[in-house]
């Protein structure tokens, strides 16, 4: 199987920058953001920057979370690493690669307003906006991308993690 590009860095790049402008200008303004890992470290690293250029230079709080093995969705979302006591009374941006069924936002959410977070909002590369979804997310790069995705983040069972653009497998 090949990857097939779907994304390319420019078009990543543009659509970061477009949702930093649209984080920075919205009604709930982050304290402190939070990527869910793996998925999400390329994205957060770019849209940390991003939210810097726009004037919200933000302290990071990782949560390692899992729903997927290769292509298969777990039971459950299982926590790896969990909030701590620094989400208490901020407004918190959470940040993931790809939003499918919403479990893995969904618990994450739960996760962090357990620990006293005030406001929580959501940023991912891709949503997918499947009807079924439990949680859509605040803010989007792309949209309504069904393919498995890979590449900037994403990967199928460790592979394909590093590619600098989004892409489908054949």
């Amino acid at each position: 199987m090949h990857p097939t590009v779907l994304f390319s860095e420019e078009q990543i790049a543009q659509r970061v920058k477009a949702i930093a402008h649209e984080i920075a200008q919205g009604p709930v303004i982050p304290h402190l953001a939070t990527p869910i890992l793996v998925g999400a470290y390329v994205f957060a690293a770019d849209l940390l920057r991003a939210l810097a250029n726009e004037g919200i230079s933000i302290p990071t709080e990782f949560l390692w979370l899992r729903s997927y093995v290769g292509r298969q969705a777990e039971k459950g979302v299982k926590v790896l690493i969990p909030p701590n006591d620094n989400f208490q009374g901020k407004n918190v941006l959470l940040i993931d690669g790809v939003l499918d069924g919403g479990h893995t936002i969904a618990k994450a959410r739960e996760l962090v307003k357990e620990y006293g977070a005030n406001q929580v909002i959501s940023a991912v590369v891709v949503d997918k906006q499947l009807p079924t979804a439990v949680e859509k997310a605040d803010f989007a790069c792309f949209t309504a991308c069904r393919d498995f995705i890979v590449g900037y983040g994403m990967d199928e069972a460790g592979n394909h993690r590093a590619l600098p653009y989004i892409a489908k497998m054949d």
